[in-house]
């Protein structure tokens, strides 16, 4: 399996909870297809790639696996948004990015960071709310263009969040150490897993 195989199969291995921005970015990737924009709209610096690094490898840790950061999902996340998303993701992602600056989120300790990766949890959940508010009003509308423009994206925390899964599980080692990977099933038959034997993925 190929990464962009990988890319059209991930949302059905990982239960179809993408958002929407996020599968028109996959569909984005996929078709080589480039958002209209220039990477100036969302100047990602070297301290931001460094909290982006820190929360996804927060988020899939490395243990006897590898974690995000050992698999490449920093560089991935930031490729995607600059490349796939749109304005309001990137307005929404760059200003999640700047209140961890804020917070000196890179000097904090761990502990510290998990605290405020708790707290921006629960502030993405009224954030969600507001948004889901926002796509019902614009589908009512006629000037839907108008209104993409203008409206909030995507709260910074979802996207970091699919953006980290995505990355992970469409990588070769993200995909190896989670599931049995058989490149050229045999038949087709029912098993029963043993105990602590992964699931398979094909």
């Amino acid at each position: 399996m190929n990464r962009r195989d990988a890319v059209k199969n991930v949302a059905l291995m990982l239960g179809g909870s993408f958002s929407a921005p996020t599968l028109l970015a996959m569909s984005s990737k996929e078709n080589k297809k480039r958002i209209k924009q220039s990477t100036a709209d969302l100047p990602i610096s070297e301290n931001h790639k460094k909290i982006i690094a820190e929360v996804a490898e927060m988020i899939i840790p490395r243990t006897a696996t590898p974690g995000a950061i050992d698999v490449g999902v920093p560089a991935f996340v930031v490729m995607m948004i600059q490349d796939c998303y749109r304005k309001p993701e990137h307005i929404s992602f760059l200003a999640g990015l700047e209140d961890l600056e804020r917070q000196k989120f890179l000097s904090q300790s761990k502990a510290e960071k998990v605290e405020t990766l708790i707290q921006v949890e629960k502030e993405s959940k009224k954030q969600m709310e507001v948004y889901q508010v926002q796509q019902t009003k614009m589908g009512d509308n006629e000037d839907r263009e108008q209104m993409r423009e203008q409206q909030q994206g995507l709260p910074f925390w979802r996207l970091m969040k699919e953006l980290t899964l995505l990355g992970y599980f469409t990588s070769e080692e993200g995909l190896k150490s989670s599931f049995e990977y058989i490149p050229v099933p045999g038949k087709l038959e029912l098993i029963k897993l043993k105990p602590g034997q992964k699931s398979f993925a094909y």
